[in-house]
């Protein structure tokens, strides 16, 4: 290592949030810093981001400099770590690495997005040990929610780093290995100078149950249902469609598939070899033509999505499923937080048509994707870090994280929050300077800085709806003809029974009148005029006030 040489960690995202992970990870001297890209992903938007489709990490800071990233490196294919790759690849431009199920699943979207880049992808698989500019990156196995999820062991003259990916300790995953305890343990022989791990269920005890165990469960609640069975889960989670398809052909059903995002993952899922000795799926029409008791589907839709198939169904609007009472709804998942409503008013429709509906406070449906604290603490004794970095968690999850580590005996604990900017060597560890970090939002077709105004437009006019108007102004500073105004979002009436049409056009006359006729002609300060009056007015009947858009035109 030159003396100038510095080791260091950034997170444009996932620390301080669940969700949108996208870690730097840097070396070099300052002024020649070489970077390595590890995630890329997206965050979805909440109902206070009206119109939103999806939040994404700012990356400014690595675009300016994109000469020096070296290398992406994807840890597994879930969205909320490869999501943002399509839209952001293009102004970064560096090789990615990934595994073959994951590239399988990138190249499927490509196809499936006119005008999508053409990302050039190296494919890694566990074990391997690949150079990417000053970095040395090992690929380890970790179990967890979705096949060939990686772990990474980080080499550079400074030290070695082990960035966890999202992982769990389960000796039965179905697919794929189990978390490679023998490699982790050699790597802690070597010497791990740092850690950068998961915390999503560090307020847990315990271990998380096997994908073995839902296996089991699913077996058992299938084998009694007396008609049709929809099993709703994550598409991605290859294990549990494997064990609820293999449950379901147990019992003497066929199986097919309803919703698009299944499809693709199950097609990639063959070509990698993960669906071997399960027949082939049927299609969704099979769903109307087998009868009640031979059929299982699994469906998209387990968080709640509204186009989703599951929701469609429940709205009894799919095109070929329909569920009637004596059915079942098998939830294989968990409720992303956010999520409750839209999935609280599907499992309604169901019970109210007299569907079953099965979730994981009835059985175990259900099975974390992250550890709990005690495959946490295996992690640090197979590891032993002399610096800990709490990731992938909300602040809660990160405090508590960096208490734990401490446990554990890692001698110095960084809580770092995205933008900070965290040395591991030469000298004391810790924050020692921020990094650009920021959101933007896909809104449609385009990508917005999160800075722009336009959401909290959104949000101004769904509390308090719109008023526009048009007015047409004489030379002399009259009106030509009565003012064109359009209301959105309002009540017809106040508490009293007046209309509020009357009560805006009584306020723009009133404040067109109480102008001296020097004032009526300057339009700027005639529209500023009247956008108060009638906000004013409004206000004081209806206790909120609108958002008053005016439009003067000379005539």
């Amino acid at each position: 290592m030159t003396d100038h040489s510095e080791f260091v960690f950034a997170a444009l995202g996932g620390l301080g949030e669940i969700g949108m992970n996208c870690a730097l990870y840097g070396y070099g001297p300052q002024r020649a810093r070489k970077w390595l890209m590890v995630d890329l992903g997206v965050a979805f938007a909440g109902d206070d981001l009206p119109g939103i489709d999806l939040v994404m990490p700012d990356v400014s800071f690595i675009e300016r400099i994109d000469r020096d990233l070296v290398g992406i490196v994807i840890t597994h294919a879930h969205e909320d770590h490869i999501g943002a790759l399509v839209e952001l690849w293009p102004n970064l431009g560096a090789q990615v690495h990934m595994s073959p199920f994951a590239a399988g699943l990138a190249e499927a979207r490509r196809l499936g997005e006119p005008g999508a880049p053409d990302i050039p992808i190296r494919i890694v698989r566990a074990g391997q040990r690949v150079d990417i500019g000053p970095f040395n990156v090992e690929f380890i196995a970790v179990a967890h929610s979705i096949p060939e999820s990686l772990a990474l062991a980080i080499r550079t003259p400074a030290g070695l780093v082990v960035h966890t990916g999202d992982w769990k300790i389960d000796p039965t995953p179905i697919i794929g290995a189990p978390t490679d305890e023998a490699r982790l343990m050699a790597l802690g022989d070597e010497g791990v100078l740092g850690l950068v791990c998961d915390s999503t269920n560090i307020l847990r005890e315990g271990e998380s149950p096997s994908e073995r165990d839902v296996a089991a469960t699913l077996t058992d609640v299938i084998g009694r249902a007396k008609n049709r069975v929809v099993v709703t889960t994550f598409a991605s989670n290859v294990a549990r469609l494997r064990a609820a398809a293999e449950a379901g052909l147990a019992a003497g059903r066929q199986v097919c598939i309803l919703g698009r995002a299944m499809e693709r993952v199950i097609a990639v899922a063959r070509e990698n070899g993960m669906l071997d000795g399960v027949p082939p799926f049927l299609g969704m029409d099979a769903f109307e033509r087998i009868p009640r008791d031979k059929i299982l589907a699994l469906a998209t839709g387990s968080q709640g999505e509204p186009r989703a198939a599951l929701a469609r169904m429940a709205e009894d609007e799919h095109p070929v499923a329909e569920l009637s009472a004596g059915d079942m709804v098998i939830f294989s998942s968990r409720t992303i937080p956010g999520n409750e409503k839209a999935v609280g008013k599907i499992v309604n429709a169901f019970a109210k048509a007299g569907v079953e509906v099965v979730t994981d406070r009835h059985a175990l449906t259900h099975v974390s994707g992250h550890p709990r604290r005690e495959e946490m603490a295996k992690m640090y004794a197979w590891l032993r870090p002399r610096i800990a970095v709490p990731a992938h968690g909300e602040p809660l999850h990160l405090t508590e994280h960096a208490a734990f580590a401490r446990e554990m005996g890692a001698k110095r604990v960084v809580r770092a929050f995205n933008g900070d900017l965290v040395r591991f060597s030469p000298g004391e560890a810790g924050v020692i300077g921020k990094v650009n970090a920021g959101r933007r939002f896909r809104d449609g077709d385009v990508l917005l800085p999160a800075e722009q105004d336009c959401v909290a437009q959104r949000r101004r006019l769904s509390f308090a709806g719109v008023v526009s108007i048009a007015i047409a102004l004489t030379p002399k500073g009259e009106m030509a003809g009565d003012p064109d105004v359009m209301i959105a979002g309002l009540p017809e009436r106040t508490r009293d029974g007046a209309g509020f049409d009357e009560i805006i056009d009584t306020a723009i006359f009133e404040t067109f009148e109480g102008l001296p006729r020097g004032k009526r002609r300057d339009p700027d300060f005639l529209s500023s005029a009247i956008e108060r009056g009638v906000r004013g007015a409004v206000g004081n009947l209806w206790g909120k006030k609108p958002q008053v858009h005016v439009l003067v035109v000379e005539v």
